[in-house]
């Protein structure tokens, strides 16, 4: 296992679920699609365990592993052609952020607005902004330049705030 105990890549491998959760659900907009994204991710993982090298980031290499599926996912799509009713996609924060009904609405709100960004910049911004990784981090999690990395996140950033009421109000 290249050095590293099963358990312990085991282990660390769970704790980054939830992490992998919220990353696949910027990507598929739905949680069924997301938490099957992470199933098939963390599979392939536990398959491929002998290309993880130990002592470098686990959950840059599990990102890259779970947008590579994504990516294939969508292409795989694209061939088939997919219907998708925004009716039958609901997000949630399961009750862990969002606790005031505004609260509640904004993270709806933004959820939504998240999701009309093209994917580069949906995932710059679910990387960075959503799980706090650097620009380094996330230029090297998704293979392009930190420069990509800073006006994907720029041009999101534009794009999401006249969508947001923090746009026509207080901003935080």
């Amino acid at each position: 296992m290249n050095g590293q105990r099963p358990d312990t890549f085991r282990r660390d491998l769970v704790a980054l679920v939830p992490k992998l959760r919220r990353f696949a659900l910027s990507l598929t907009g739905n949680m069924p699609d997301a938490d099957d994204l992470v199933q098939a991710a963390c599979e392939k993982a536990l398959r491929n365990v002998a290309q993880f090298v130990p002592g470098t980031r686990m959950d840059s290499w599990m990102y890259r592993i779970v947008q590579t599926l994504w990516l294939d996912d969508r292409r795989k799509l694209t061939r088939r052609g997919a219907s998708v009713d925004p009716d039958d996609v609901h997000l949630s924060d399961e009750g862990k952020a969002a606790s005031l009904p505004e609260d509640r609405m904004m993270l709806a709100q933004t959820r939504a607005a998240m999701l009309d960004l093209p994917r580069g910049q949906r995932e710059v911004l679910a990387l960075v902004a959503i799980e706090g990784l650097s620009y380094r981090e996330a230029a090297e999690t998704l293979d392009v330049p930190v420069g990509t990395v800073m006006s994907r996140l720029s041009r999101a950033r534009e794009a999401l705030l006249p969508k947001l009421v923090l746009s026509q109000g207080r901003r935080q």
